[in-house]
């Protein structure tokens, strides 16, 4: 968790709204509903002035209803799940490929800025395509407001991939994104590569025809 998030969580657990945290920090209200979500509100004075009681009441209400309800809908969808089987897994990572892979210049890249969807493709390029960690490298998209040093160390943490396949982080200088656009990403973007050369099953321009192969295939009979 990054110190701006990391003040968010603070702020939110000291009472403060949306509002409140997001003139403090320069953070929009959808990345704070994203980040905070969870955690249970307890406004202090100062929102109880601003809102009212009455109005207060009424969004404690609704907002108890909804955690008690993601609660419900995740018990709910872990029992739909069920037990993952190695062809559960290849599947979803055609899809996750047909959303977030490369179609072009046959290079296997995947790219996200949510870690949860690169440890994925990690472990599907790994179980379904034979691949080792040593396979694969990272290339960053920071934006200026990101520590790029501390990037990679959390997305190293992340994925474990050594620090020393992280090639040179790429810098997204352009001036007309505004300050609230920049922290959208604290983590900046994650590029996942399969490495140029051989590999234990494929070379990367074979394996990437090969994984066009199977999405032409998914799409053809869907």
């Amino acid at each position: 968790m990054n110190q701006i998030k990391s003040k968010a969580v603070e702020f939110r657990k000291a009472g403060n709204s949306y509002s409140i945290i997001s003139k403090e920090l320069g953070i929009s209200k959808s990345t704070l509903s994203n980040w905070l979500n969870k955690i249970e509100f307890h406004p202090n004075q100062e929102v109880i002035a601003r809102i009212g009681k009455a109005k207060l009441k009424s969004a404690l209400f609704k907002q108890r209803g909804k955690l008690d309800d993601i609660k419900k809908k995740k018990v709910e969808a872990a029992k739909d799940i069920g037990k993952l089987s190695s062809r559960d897994l290849f599947m979803l990572g055609i899809g996750l490929y047909l959303g977030e892979g490369s179609k072009a210049n046959e290079e296997v890249r995947i790219v996200n800025s949510d870690p949860t969807i690169i440890r994925l493709a990690i472990k599907w390029l790994k179980d379904s395509c034979g691949l080792e960690i040593k396979n694969f490298k990272i290339t960053l998209h920071d934006y200026p407001d990101n520590n790029t040093e501390n990037n990679i160390i959390f997305w190293s943490k992340q994925t474990k991939i050594p620090p020393e396949q992280f090639s040179k982080s790429v810098i997204d200088k352009r001036i007309n994104k505004s300050a609230i656009n920049n922290r959208k990403l604290p983590y900046g973007t994650a590029h996942l590569y399969v490495k140029k050369g051989d590999t234990n099953l494929y070379g990367v321009k074979s394996l990437h025809r090969k994984i066009m192969g199977w999405i032409e295939a998914v799409v053809k009979r869907v």
